[in-house]
């Protein structure tokens, strides 16, 4: 039978002691094997084999063996004795081991059956490790006995410190929080054996952090421990806490970890404005909604508690300015609300609040959350453009409006206070027609051209007004101007007419119905009047009903039309409208006779042809035909020599000569010409001076325009008026040369610019063109009348 024994020696009197009191509670039950110990033979062994095979149940246990770990011995660590009652101690018996550990951890005596640990034991690596023993004959390896099974436990000591292992932890807590606020629980756990002693019972402590903070030494539960903790004084709090083993007695192990707190912010301070006063400009171009300036409130919250919302509370620009709140910086920003004006009101006092819009009840004893700032905002003068009367025009105009009449007074004024001279002027590409014109100086529009309703019923300009002393300032205004209707358009047919009568058509038949169309546009309305023309008021063919219905019907007043007798008729028909005045046009309707079946049904209007005797022979119309090419010769050549005949005038070149009509090679002005135009002259003849310019004698090839210009023009103080109808008249004339040659002057003699013409000096030259005219000027022009009024004595070539 197998026995265990425990041996101990000095090195390990507390590992014995312990061996010893678990061997007190072993339930040991041995099995005594009869039999000598001698080996036994082979059917012996045979015998014996089948027996402990057929055994169900044995009738002994094998207990376990206990070790300590952690054994820092130099020699190797007994654990136990293995001894079979078969062991005579003469060394027959040979003991094996094998299981977990065998020959590695643990090793056997194989003559004594003393089991020792060769290897360091670790409880917490491994707790128990399972082997078989057997006994064998040395000599013949037949085992003496079963083979047999026990376990060897690994005996725990406190080798292992608690640890925390989801360490170092991070929490917060919101600042001014109670005394006794959960802030966070910490864990720490040890490896040791719980079931064994305190080796495994953690007790929890703070080693830093106090008096802040405080830690429940049997869950870890780490309260506040202060209160009125204050995030703004102090955010950020490093607690230490410390667990240790076996109860916290001593010589227990202890672990470490640090717990980082952060207080979360509450909404405990109001917001302050540091500036109590803000001076702040803007000029008075400032745009709507640009920045005036900013200004911020100071809080030591921060996140949503620290979000700010200001507002304008007082102050004598509140409808002049706003202010807007920034979200990202919680500054607030004063923009421009209205347009400003330096000389109507040169600064603004506003009164501006800061206040938390987010608010906890439990700390409304600290505030009140909100302040505020006064603004000062002084408006800078800036050079602004001219500022007009009115924002838009609208001016109703007659189209049969004469030329040069004023037709509005458009004024302007700068709005600085240097209050500097304005100019006026058209944008051309708002009246690219140039209908308009404006006085420089005095705003007034007129019309420069003849307005037509029919063509343009609209105009649309913009009048530009321009600062004396700094051009770069511009003003402008629009101009709507509405074309008032005349009746100006006589009516006509809406279409050609072509009527067709039937040569057994009855009196009394109608053959065709006419309408009208006029471009007028009366407010009453049209209605048109028909009546058959004067010279055709009594013809025996046709007559014509109106039909007060702005349509008319003609019929026919007789029967019995023939083709061959005549084929067509032309009837003039008079329409007149309802204008003021009345205005009429002749309309022609065209009547052709045509034959037609008894249903009324055109067959033709062809007349039958009439045949001209075609005896003309070919010499004859060779004989025609040169006759005429005869006469093209005679025409040109006549022409040819008209143009030739104009001599040129015999210039005196020590003369001083001036001329009123200069010859253009090329369109558009030069040196030369304007030279010798005198705007002064223009602008007030008796008031400028005269200045004698030189210039290259000119050949005249045109014909004085003066007996075109109405001396009343010249005496009018108008001068635009008389201008801009010039001009238009000669935009008009294609062959007149430009306005700007064009020298007229009323006083002739003394205390004219001018003086006198009678310088001029000219040969007779023959003309298809009468000056007689200038006889009548009066002796003043008599060298001109001479000039130009003088006939060749020879007389005219054709």
């Amino acid at each position: 039978m197998w026995t265990s024994g425990r041996m101990s020696n000095a090195k390990n009197l507390f590992g014995l002691g312990i061996s010893l009191y678990f061997w007190g509670l072993m339930d040991l039950t041995t099995t005594v094997l009869s039999g000598s110990a001698r080996p036994l033979t082979e059917g012996q062994e045979d015998n014996l084999s089948d027996k402990l095979h057929q055994r169900m149940k044995r009738s002994w246990v094998w207990n376990q063996f206990f070790v300590l770990e952690e054994y820092t011995g130099t020699d190797p660590l007994y654990v136990g004795k293995l001894h079979s009652d078969m062991d005579r101690g003469d060394g027959s018996i040979k003991y094996i081991l094998s299981g977990e550990g065998a020959g590695i951890v643990f090793t056997i005596d194989d003559t004594t059956g003393d089991i020792h640990a060769i290897q360091r034991l670790d409880r917490e690596e491994r707790s128990q490790y399972t082997l078989r023993a057997q006994a064998l004959d040395r000599r013949t390896g037949r085992p003496m006995e079963p083979e047999s099974e026990f376990i060897i436990k690994i005996q725990d000591i406190n080798d292992n410190e608690p640890k925390f292992l989801d360490g170092p932890y991070v929490a917060s807590v919101p600042e001014m929080s109670p005394v006794g606020t959960s802030v966070i629980q910490v864990t720490a756990t040890d490896a040791d054996d719980p079931t064994y002693g305190n080796s495994a019972r953690v007790v929890y402590s703070i080693l830093q952090g106090q008096p802040y903070f405080s830690v429940d030494s049997r869950t870890g539960l780490i309260r506040t421990a202060l209160m009125n903790m204050d995030r703004e004084a102090k955010e950020y709090y490093e607690v230490i806490i410390q667990a240790k083993d076996m109860g916290g007695q001593l010589g227990g192990l202890a672990g470490t970890t640090t717990v980082n707190i952060t207080l979360s912010d509450v909404n405990d301070n109001p917001p302050r404005f540091p500036q109590k006063h803000y001076q702040m400009s803007v000029l008075e171009s400032a745009p709507i909604s640009s920045t005036v300036g900013r200004v911020v409130a100071k809080d030591l919250d921060e996140g949503i508690n620290a979000e700010m919302k200001y507002s304008l509370v007082d102050g004598d620009g509140l409808d002049v300015f706003d202010i807007n709140t920034d979200p990202n910086y919680q500054v607030g920003i004063i923009t421009v609300r209205k347009p400003l004006s330096f000389e109507s009101k040169k600064s603004y006092t506003l009164k501006v609040e800061g206040a938390n819009p987010h608010l906890e009840m439990r700390f409304l004893n600290l505030g009140p959350f909100r302040d505020t700032t006064t603004v000062h905002i002084s408006v800078e003068d800036v050079d602004e453009p001219p500022v007009f009367e009115s924002s838009i025009y609208f001016v109703e105009v007659p189209e049969d409006v004469e030329i040069g009449t004023t037709i509005q007074i458009i004024s302007a004024k700068d709005p600085d206070v240097t209050n500097n001279s304005i100019r006026y002027s058209i944008d051309r590409s708002s009246d690219p027609g140039r209908f308009f014109y404006v006085d420089i100086t005095s705003g007034a529009l007129m019309t420069a051209r003849p307005l037509d309703r029919e063509d343009i019923s609209w105009h649309n300009i913009t009048v530009l007004a321009m600062e004396l002393n700094n051009p770069s300032q511009v003003g402008s205004v629009s101009v709507t101007v509405k074309v008032l209707d005349v009746n100006d358009n006589a009516p006509e047919f809406a279409r050609f007419y072509e009527a067709f009568v039937c040569e057994n058509a009855k009196a009394g038949q109608l053959i065709q119905t006419v309408s009208a169309i006029d471009r007028d546009d009366p407010q009453e309305g049209q209605h048109f009047y028909y009546s058959l023309a004067p010279e055709a008021a009594n013809n025996p063919n046709f007559t014509l009903r109106d039909n007060q219905d702005n349509t008319a019907w003609v019929l026919t007043r007789r029967s019995g039309f023939r083709q061959h007798e005549q084929n067509t008729f032309y009837l003039p028909i008079l329409i007149s409208d309802n204008g003021r005045p009345v205005l009429s046009s002749t309309g022609t309707l065209t009547v052709h006779v045509c034959s037609c079946d008894e249903e009324g049904m055109v067959m033709s209007c062809n007349a039958e042809a009439y045949v001209l005797p075609v005896s003309l022979s070919r010499g004859a119309l060779i004989a025609i035909l040169a006759c005429i090419f005869v006469l093209l010769v005679l025409v040109l050549l006549i022409l040819s020599m008209r143009r030739q005949r104009k001599q040129p005038y015999i210039i005196d070149e020590e003369e001083n000569i001036h001329e009123n009509i200069v010859r253009y090679d090329d369109e558009g002005g030069g040196e030369e010409d304007t030279e010798a135009f005198d705007i002064a002259a223009m602008w007030n003849p008796r008031e400028a001076q005269l200045v004698v310019k030189n210039r290259q004698d000119m050949l005249p090839e045109i014909e004085s325009l003066s007996r075109y210009v109405p001396q009343a023009c010249v005496m009018d103080n108008n001068v635009h008026s008389y201008v801009l109808a010039k001009l238009y008249e000669a935009d008009m004339d294609l062959w007149a040369p430009p306005f700007d040659s064009l020298q007229t002057y009323m006083f002739e003699g003394s205390g004219s610019v001018a003086e006198s013409l009678s310088s001029l000096q000219s040969v007779t030259t023959d003309s298809d063109q009468s000056y007689d005219y200038l006889t009548d000027w009066g002796p003043r022009f008599k060298k001109l009348a001479e000039m130009y009024g003088a006939t060749d004595s020879s007389g005219a070539l054709w």
